[in-house]
């Protein structure tokens, strides 16, 4: 009976481990990742700070929101199909203008987010134009590196930074 619950409680670590991702059972085993940003040069926290997953989706949020209002306002005639297929547009268009210029959209600039180069400087239109294309294809979005940064932004050579 013993034995039985030795294989239990070891099933269970190993689920546990599964569960926690292998960042988790590699921080176990004694690496050290740094803090989010690290190694772009950036501070732990506070303005300049990569921006935290929240926020980014809240002004993910925020913008497709918009673009669908004005979509279904003034371009789809009332029919939600069509509004969905306008905000596709409308959202390129809005990130490509205000990333572009003044590096973050109404979304990120309400939750204090900027786009920046990981250089620190403003994204060049073709970078901007690649970051918003990939991030409507949404799968590069939603695969991350370990400072939490997007397919996406790692092509377009880009990271969210608190302001």
């Amino acid at each position: 009976m013993r034995s039985q619950y030795r294989g239990w409680v070891d099933n269970r670590q190993a689920i546990g481990s599964w569960l926690s991702g292998p960042r988790a059972a590699a921080e176990d085993m004694g690496i050290e990742f740094g803090h989010r940003g690290e190694r772009l040069g950036l501070p732990e926290s506070g303005p300049g700070a990569v921006a935290p997953i929240g926020r980014r989706v809240g002004a993910l949020v925020i913008d497709w929101a918009l673009c669908m209002l004005i979509a279904y306002g003034f371009l789809a005639g009332g029919d939600p199909q069509r509004a969905g297929n306008w905000a596709l547009l409308i959202f390129l268009l809005l990130s490509l203008l205000t990333v572009g210029t003044v590096g973050s959209t109404p979304g990120k600039r309400l939750l204090g987010l900027r786009v920046i180069g990981e250089d620190g400087a403003r994204l060049s239109l073709p970078r901007v134009l690649l970051r918003s294309v990939l991030l409507l294809l949404v799968v590069p979005a939603v695969v991350w590196d370990r400072d939490t940064r997007g397919l996406h932004d790692r092509l377009a050579r880009a990271v969210q930074v608190r302001i």
